[in-house]
């Protein structure tokens, strides 16, 4: 397993911007931090879950039906390059859609969130599965990737206001970054 490639897609997809992370970044600016964190908590146990799920299914798809392992990083490798390509051309010149730091909000989005599931569903058969495929070891990596997860949205909250600002300024710039990085995420699923 190639750890490198595996942090550096486990943080470019957790920490770059996302509808959690800007929904983060907007709970932070109108309604301040505490509200922030309640939605934080709901988004990390919902997107644990979610991987938890993916570990699961990718278990039964593995030992059941290996063929299906590669179907599915073929289709996660092209809508994650189709992703990278709505983030290229993406309006940044509409606001943000206000909404209320709840638990329950942040629990919810993760499920609607199909940037979320897309890695979800990818990160275990795309990185782990072809290595690991002891309950143990499995679940350590939902563990540390859950981690990596709730790092992300906690550096969203506490550097909110920061974040917010430069992607303002810098608008076409940051999604052109984020495009190169999702393509390179989808490249390095099959490498």
């Amino acid at each position: 397993m190639n750890i490198t490639s595996f942090v550096v897609y486990c943080f470019i997809i957790t920490f770059t911007p996302g509808p959690t992370n800007i929904v983060i970044l907007s709970t932070v600016h109108n309604f301040g931090t505490k509200k922030a964190m309640e939605y934080t908590y709901g988004a990390t146990i919902a997107f644990g879950l979610l991987l938890v799920i993916s570990a699961m299914l990718n278990t039964i798809l593995v030992t059941t039906i290996p063929k299906i392992l590669i179907v599915m990083q073929i289709i996660g490798s092209f809508y994650m390059l189709y992703l990278a390509y709505q983030v290229y051309k993406m309006d940044t010149s509409k606001p943000t859609v206000n909404q209320t730091g709840t638990f329950m909000s942040g629990f919810l989005m993760q499920f609607l969130n199909p940037k979320v599931v897309l890695f979800t569903m990818t990160v275990i058969p795309g990185f782990i599965m072809p290595y690991y495929t002891a309950m143990p070891a499995v679940a350590i990596s939902v563990i540390a990737i859950t981690l990596i997860g709730f790092l992300a949205f906690i550096t969203w909250v506490l550097f909110g206001t920061i974040f917010k600002e430069f992607l303002q300024k810098h608008k076409k710039t940051v999604n052109i970054m984020m495009a190169l990085f999702l393509a390179y995420a989808a490249v390095m699923i099959w490498i």
